[in-house]
């Protein structure tokens, strides 16, 4: 099974539009995917696909209850159909309060001599509802911050997918990237793997072809290097859908830039999975 964390330091570089659009990449290739949308903010993957999930309902189960063993239904129950061809655990607001929560639920289980890894609890919950067997593909979505959603992303998936911007600073954060995936391992307890690199913005300027060559030499795999799309990636949230569905629904007019583009998000979406096989 492939199963990945779009991560990256910074916010702004496109990790929750790659993600959605990997997502129905893997759909496409008659995948069974399921996305699971760790981030409380409003512009959260939820938000993206344009999924009604009643985030602000204080009294309804939610991904924030199963993660501290408080659901009030089963896990099956939070999955969402799309209109994309794959499924989606959205969002709550009651994950703004995750890490108190999970303290919380810690100290609880200590009290009662009982065991609680809070960084495992996502992991525990797919496998208690049988979701590794149900799916080819699991995308978690977390926020940029390191904390409780990231960590337990990381637990459950145990490698990432990062997209950078090919600037000095995303180099940068790609250069010390090494130390930063061995905090999470001491964190979390367990090896995490870099899946890809995915320059997104990139030019043809001097110093960003100089950027994916470091990329390289740092030992990283960017099997695919996306352009400049801001009108196609800003469309994509402003009518809250995919690329692919943007670009078929939204433009009379094929452009052979944004066709590359999804060429180039379906190939990557096959590179992972055969990395994966």
């Amino acid at each position: 099974m492939l199963a990945y964390t779009t991560y990256s330091e910074a916010g702004g570089v496109g990790k929750t539009t790659l993600a959605s659009n990997l997502a129905d990449a893997h759909s496409q290739h008659n995948r069974d995917v399921l996305a699971i949308d760790l981030d409380p903010q409003n512009g959260s993957l939820t938000y993206l696909l344009g999924v009604n999930a009643h985030r602000d309902d204080g009294d309804a189960d939610n991904i924030a209850r199963h993660l501290i063993d408080r659901p009030k239904g089963d896990f099956e129950d939070l999955i969402h159909e799309t209109q994309y061809g794959f499924d989606l655990v959205p969002s709550h607001n009651m994950l703004e309060n995750l890490a108190d929560l999970l303290g919380r639920a810690s100290s609880m289980a200590e009290d009662l001599g009982e065991e609680f890894e809070r960084h495992d609890q996502l992991r525990q919950v797919l496998l208690e509802a049988g979701i590794p067997d149900q799916y080819d593909t699991i995308v978690v979505d977390p926020p940029a911050t390191a904390g409780p959603h990231l960590y337990n992303a990381i637990g459950a998936t145990r490698s990432l997918v990062i997209p950078l911007e090919p600037t000095g600073k995303g180099i940068q954060s790609i250069e010390g990237l090494r130390d930063v995936v061995h905090g999470f391992e001491k964190t979390v307890g367990v090896t995490v793997g870099v899946l890809a690199v995915v320059p997104n913005g990139v030019g043809r300027t001097t110093d960003q072809q100089r950027y994916l060559k470091r990329i390289s030499e740092l030992g990283y795999d960017a099997p695919v290097a996306i352009g400049e799309r801001a009108s196609l990636f800003e469309g994509c949230w402003s009518e809250q859908t995919t690329a692919f569905a943007y670009v078929d629904e939204y433009r009379s007019r094929k452009r052979d830039h944004e066709m590359e583009t999804l060429d180039q998000l379906r190939d990557l979406a096959g590179h992972l999975e055969e990395v994966r096989a």
